[in-house]
């Protein structure tokens, strides 16, 4: 079956940027959490005497727990003190907050003026927002150039969302030439940061043989860190690499597998050959994948793909 390279990019930049957000505002390790409550009335002290890196922290003290709108104004509060002074997280996060409206009204204009700040003193990720307000036409005329060169800034800073949205611009031919080499390169970046994104559309490159020599193993070895990651265009993916063989063994147990998690996960790409794949399947393999799909190990981690991940399969 002859397959293409489905493109659906449109503004994964969205959804990659509430992922990172939530990292800066909820800390994973509770004992994070436990030293911000245990210095707090310290930490106030600090903002009220006016300095800028204690007024973010504080800011974001008001941020944990399920904020409510009156602790997203008290925040904003502090970070506009903070983002007075220069910090560049602080600009970074009212940046965020005028472009979602969190706390204040949503304001692109402001939000541009923000990432802007931050940007000037090289934060990585107020970089790549403010790429995505260029691109987009939010808060200022649509510049697909000037989005350009901040991806680029954003990714030489080493940001993994920079970085891939970089490598579809390239892809794409958006704010600079077409260059599948330059795409390949970046996805590659930000793929060894284990963006699964990344490993996707770098193991569809490695298919396709685009910027990149084709080779069916590397295509399956990223798919497969891709899907292991929770992605469930990767997931779909992999399981059409499975049930033709290609890169791997043939395996219509492990396909289904996959084709059947993908589903479950929103990705409905592969539902055509899960269903054609049933029919070849003998009744032992069936049982053997329904096994393996209601396995308890298993829990999806993003669900449902990202805008920006790439597919094998064509539209049917």
């Amino acid at each position: 079956m002859h397959s293409d390279l489905r493109q659906l990019f449109s503004s994964f930049t969205r959804l990659l940027l509430l992922a990172a957000v939530f990292l800066i505002l909820h800390p994973q390790h509770a004992g994070a959490q436990t030293l911000v409550e245990a210095t707090l009335p310290d930490l106030q002290s600090q903002a009220e005497r006016g300095d800028a890196a204690a007024q973010y922290k504080f800011a974001q003290s008001y941020l944990r727990n399920n904020p409510s709108d009156k602790d997203y104004q008290s925040a904003v509060k502090w970070l506009r003190a903070s983002a007075a002074q220069g910090n560049a997280s602080a600009e970074f996060l009212l940046g965020y907050f005028y472009e979602h409206g969190q706390g204040v009204p949503r304001d692109y204009s402001s939000a541009a003026a923000n990432y802007q700040a931050a940007a000037l003193q090289h934060h990585s990720t107020a970089e790549n927002n403010l790429a995505s307000l260029y691109q987009h036409g939010q808060g200022m005329s649509k510049n697909l150039g000037k989005a350009f060169e901040l991806y680029l800034a954003s990714a030489n800073h080493g940001n993994p969302v920079g970085q891939c949205n970089l490598a579809s611009m390239y892809y794409l031919g958006s704010g600079t030439p077409r260059n599948y080499q330059q795409a390949a390169k970046w996805f590659r970046a930000a793929a060894d940061s284990g963006s699964a994104t990344a490993q996707n559309d770098l193991g569809v490159f490695y298919y396709n043989g685009q910027g990149l020599p084709a080779d069916y193993s590397e295509a399956a070895r990223w798919l497969l860190l891709a899907a292991q990651n929770g992605l469930p265009a990767a997931e779909t993916n992999l399981a059409y690499m499975l049930e033709n063989g290609k890169g791997v063994p043939l395996d219509y147990v492990a396909a289904f597998t996959w084709y059947s998690r993908a589903l479950a996960a929103g990705d409905t790409a592969g539902a055509e050959h899960r269903s054609q794949l049933a029919h070849r399947m003998t009744r032992k393999q069936l049982n053997e994948a329904d096994a393996q799909i209601t396995s308890v190990s298993y829990q999806p981690k993003q669900q449902p793909s990202p805008n920006g991940a790439f597919s094998l399969l064509q539209n049917h």
